[in-house]
């Protein structure tokens, strides 16, 4: 891969991950919720989802699921109501006025790393997204291989960035978060809640 389309693809990789998302909200919520550190687990996982996504698009599952509205529209409410189930349960979570070692001895690491894993890949239409981006940036007269590679170490190590520093902020601000009780959790449940009920019906 050419550096000057190296550097575009970058730049346009670190505004992809500033964009809102699930992930970055999940990543925040458990930054909150159980530390920067512990957030981690749920960072790796959603960094391993999007990797195998990105993985799927250049092996073609996105022109597969252009083509199968039907699979689409199946993959699309499994992955809704996944979001619906997370925005749920953290409706449902403790208020964040427990004290931080309670918060963190009340998951486990490979529960959080399922959770960020799920997260990001519930969404089909990432995919798509994924097979319609990832091309752009692709010379046929180098190697496909290197060119995978270095766009997916490079989209894994921003969004893995963006989201610990997402997970850091809100752990600096959990004092001002824990005033509010439950309202964090909550408000975080429902953006998930409704995430998760539009996404089937997306187009």
């Amino acid at each position: 891969m050419a550096l000057n389309i190296w550097i575009i693809y970058a730049i346009t990789v670190l505004g992809l991950s500033l964009t809102p998302g699930p992930n970055g909200l999940l990543a925040m919520t458990h930054g909150a919720m159980y530390g920067a550190k512990k957030a981690l687990w749920t960072i790796t996982g959603g960094v391993v989802g999007f990797t195998a996504l990105i993985a799927l698009s250049m092996f073609g599952l996105g022109a597969l699921l252009q083509a199968s509205s039907h699979a689409l529209l199946v993959l699309k409410i499994g992955g809704g109501l996944y979001l619906v189930w997370l925005g749920i349960q953290l409706w449902r979570a403790p208020a964040l006025h427990m004290s931080m070692q309670e918060n963190k001895g009340s998951a486990r690491g490979s529960s959080l790393f399922r959770a960020g894993l799920l997260t990001a890949i519930a969404n089909p239409k990432v995919i798509l997204f994924y097979g319609a981006f990832l091309p752009q940036f692709i010379d046929m007269q180098r190697s496909l291989l290197t060119q995978f590679l270095i766009m997916t170490a490079t989209f894994a190590g921003m969004e893995f960035v963006v989201e610990c520093l997402l997970a850091r902020l809100a752990h600096q601000i959990r004092p001002w978060l824990e005033r509010g009780e439950k309202l964090f959790n909550r408000s975080c449940g429902t953006l998930f809640v409704l995430a998760g009920a539009a996404l089937p019906i997306i187009k």
